[in-house]
């Protein structure tokens, strides 16, 4: 038996019962193989320590009120790590190897999946990292592909309320032709500084603007930025933003509710015409923006205190169906099937 307080739980790491690692070494995948310790063992000279030959994927898996175990967009996240990993050049878990290496770690740490409408979840970080070793800046040869899950609360501890970010024009989180469309960790690490100066002077995170003109909206901290004006949903187009699979979500649920949207870049000046803002991502699923401070001219842009209308309602229909609440028309869900028993 565990004993875990559900509806207080951080989104932070706890340590699970088991997780899953694959070797690709000569030029092919090895066995799953199943790992009690959450240690790993790396040479001095591999090239995720010193080249940022490493990439991730964030998940969850939800218990629905049936005590089913529900999966969101599986396979988008096994395709968005082959483009990550291929764009810096590493060897990738095909799709068949990364979803079942997922559905074994989540049965094997069922224990842990929080219960139906406790607020909390369970997440699940797939991580591929180059583990062969060399000093010149080359692909590594051997790679670790692992899965471990933890089981967290809100992103934020206010849960769905609105949280104020900050523009950090002296910041940029990737260039335009660099990694910022793929998920590396070199992003989030390019990030701290941001966001640390804008928790420094009382916000949540960075909202940065392009990295050539500081003309328009790219990434809102970790996540994806939108907004909300006449019914039409509203997100950034730019060669710097991660595609988000929330974000395409969100949209593809916009389209079905009668709600027009738009993917463009948006400018910096539209933020003072808009009803509603918002971040997005597998973590928060949306986090609404109450306000957005502009150190520039010291302006701050006021969307309220309470998620809007848009926005409510799109948070509660995807969780809805993440959580088996509601018809999943768009095939998100893949059902985690339990070991077979004797």
């Amino acid at each position: 038996m565990i004993h875990i307080d559900w509806k207080n739980l951080p989104f932070g790491y706890i340590k699970t019962d088991y997780n899953i690692r694959c070797y690709y070494k000569n030029g092919q995948w090895g066995e799953l193989e199943i790992f009690g310790s959450d240690k790993v063992t790396l040479h001095m000279a591999a090239t995720c320590l010193h080249y940022g030959q490493e990439v991730f994927e964030g998940m969850k898996a939800f218990r629905g009120k049936d005590e089913k175990i529900r999966i969101f967009r599986c396979i988008d996240n096994a395709r968005r790590m082959q483009q990550s990993g291929d764009y810096i050049r590493m060897a990738t878990p095909p799709v068949e190897l990364f979803t079942e290496a997922v559905m074994q770690t989540i049965r094997l740490n069922e224990r842990f999946l929080p219960p139906y409408e406790s607020g909390a979840s369970l997440y699940i970080r797939p991580l591929l990292i180059g583990i062969g070793p060399t000093v010149g800046v080359k692909p590594a040869e051997e790679y670790l592909f692992l899965v471990f899950v933890t089981p967290v609360g809100p992103y934020f501890k206010t849960g769905f309320k609105p949280v104020n970010v900050m523009i950090s024009r002296n910041r940029d989180r990737a260039a335009p032709l660099g990694t910022g469309h793929v998920k590396v960790g070199g992003n989030y690490a390019a990030s701290l500084l941001a966001a640390e100066e804008a928790q420094r002077a009382g916000y949540s995170t960075a909202l940065y603007l392009d990295a050539k003109e500081k003309k328009y909206i790219d990434e809102c901290g970790p996540a994806n930025f939108f907004a909300v004006r006449d019914n039409t949903y509203i997100t950034p187009d730019s060669q710097s933003i991660l595609p988000s699979i929330t974000n395409d979500s969100l949209v593809l649920l916009a389209k079905d509710l009668g709600i027009k949207v738009e993917r463009r870049q948006v400018e910096v000046s539209e933020l003072e015409s808009f009803e509603e803002a918002g971040e997005c991502g597998t973590a928060a699923v949306i986090t609404p923006i109450g306000k957005i401070f502009d150190p520039e001219n010291n302006r701050i842009y006021d969307y309220g205190t309470e998620a809007g209308p848009v926005s409510s309602r799109l948070y509660h229909l995807l969780r809805a169906i993440q959580y088996g609440d509601e018809p999943d028309t768009h095939n998100w869900i893949t059902i985690v099937d339990p070991f077979p028993r004797p």
